[in-house]
């Protein structure tokens, strides 16, 4: 169920952005009485599922999930239609129209996806607000478990005061700066100390088998008895608190391993915490040192056990216009900085680039419109920055032989058009072989 769930939001949302960037092309062209052969969401590699054709275009739905497309008549692009292109040019075909026009109809994809993306925050900062974790209420800091973090000297206890030179108030600052930070300073028994980052630090991250990072200390709270547990008659009910072992209080999760290890095998007695009301009862420890329990939680559950405090904002609809444009701008200037720290050899980011399983992977288990929102306004960024990159084979590779064009008064002959396309085909087809490679390497290695 959790699968069809993830993938459900995946196709949705891929769905929604590849027709609307579509769309952004295909209105434009029919603005400026140019002919749209086909507007297909998905590839029809030999086959289509659906396709029925009004007026000039054939409206179809492909098997294939990679992208979608509009084909314009008198337009070179990923159909490499060289026998259309060889015929006299006519007034509806895009080479036609001046080149003002097929700018804009080449930046309507990439325009749609950053209004749909400016859109989705002005209205989830409406409806939903604003939720994070105060840092200031983590008493006992985050708990470290990443070798990575360890060997450069990170502990659990630490206190996150700054990532870089951003202050930290709030615990999504941390991993909403992460990316491209030089240092984190921290406060340990009272002592600020700042922690440099290697150069590829990223790299060793994306290749690392444990990716966690400042993960918040949380309580042990029962959730359910696994198969392989010797405690398969606990009286245990779901959300109940253990809080100690023989005697010894234990208010971490991250504290009972050590314990738990030293104690393998043995019958103990545990504190427990139901509601408000305490008690004890045995337990077995397997030679594994666990219960075998799955534990549970969430961050309203931590809050009102006192681990935590939770912050909510609301706002006014005509508050939301700049608290969406903020989150809009951040988001973008947030992947640029991904971009150029991928690009960047030494950053050993190119390492983390991910394919489709690594978007999927986004997606929760549990359905939330709230998050799937917030993820369809980042990919949508995403996909506008991306098809920006002056790639032939993509809107930004149109768009610079345009502008020079534009500049130069001499349109490029067909030909070059045409070896460019191809060019621009096989990076395109080489960068999707690499970010879906590192899925599949990720998924087989780590």
């Amino acid at each position: 169920m959790e699968f069809v769930i993830k993938i459900s939001q995946f196709l949705l949302s891929l769905s929604l952005l590849i027709v609307l960037h579509e769309l952004g092309h295909f209105i434009p062209a029919k603005a400026f009485k140019t002919r749209v052969e086909k507007f297909y969401l998905f590839f029809d590699v030999k086959f289509s599922l659906f396709k029925k054709k009004i007026g000039d275009t054939v409206y179809g739905i492909g098997w294939l999930p990679l992208g979608g497309y509009v084909k314009i008549s008198g337009m070179i692009d990923e159909s490499m239609d060289t026998e259309q292109m060889a015929q006299e040019p006519q007034p509806w075909e895009f080479r036609s129209k001046p080149t003002w026009q097929r700018l804009i109809i080449m930046l309507g994809g990439v325009t749609v996806n950053f209004v749909l993306a400016l859109i989705i925050y002005i209205f989830a900062s409406f409806f939903y607000g604003d939720t994070d974790i105060s840092a200031a209420s983590f008493q006992d800091g985050y708990h470290i478990h990443n070798p990575l973090l360890k060997d450069l000297g990170f502990k659990t206890g630490d206190n996150v005061v700054a990532v870089g030179d951003v202050k930290v108030e709030n615990y999504f600052d941390i991993k909403g700066n992460i990316i491209g930070a030089e240092s984190v300073t921290i406060k340990r028994d009272g002592v600020e100390k700042t922690i440099q980052f290697p150069e590829d630090f990223l790299g060793q991250l994306s290749t690392s088998k444990d990716r966690s990072l400042f993960e918040i200390r949380r309580p042990f709270i029962f959730g359910k008895v696994r198969d392989s547990s010797l405690n398969k008659n606990t009286d245990l009910k779901e959300g109940d608190v253990i809080t100690g072992v023989n005697g010894e209080k234990i208010k971490y999760f991250d504290q009972f391993k050590p314990v738990l290890d030293s104690l393998k095998g043995q019958v103990v007695t545990v504190d427990v915490l139901r509601g408000k009301e305490e008690f004890k009862t045995k337990l077995q420890i397997d030679d594994k040192g666990e219960f075998g329990f799955i534990a549970t939680g969430s961050y309203n559950m931590y809050e009102e056990l006192g681990y935590l405090s939770i912050t909510r904002k609301k706002y006014s609809f005509g508050e939301s216009f700049g608290v969406g444009y903020n989150k809009f701008i951040n988001q973008i200037t947030s992947y640029w900085d991904q971009l150029g720290a991928i690009f960047s050899p030494s950053t050993g980011a190119y390492k983390g680039v991910g394919g489709f399983k690594a978007i999927f992977d986004i997606f929760p288990d549990t359905w939330s419109w709230e998050a799937f929102w917030g993820i369809t306004a980042f990919l949508s960024i995403m996909l506008a920055v991306l098809n920006l990159l002056p790639i032939p084979a993509l809107d930004g590779g149109h768009v610079m032989f345009l502008l020079y064009e534009m500049i130069s008064g001499r349109k490029p002959g067909d030909k070059i058009m045409e070896y460019a396309q191809m060019v621009g085909f096989f990076i395109l087809i080489a960068l999707v072989l690499f970010a879906n490679g590192n899925d599949i390497y990720k998924a087989i290695f780590n």
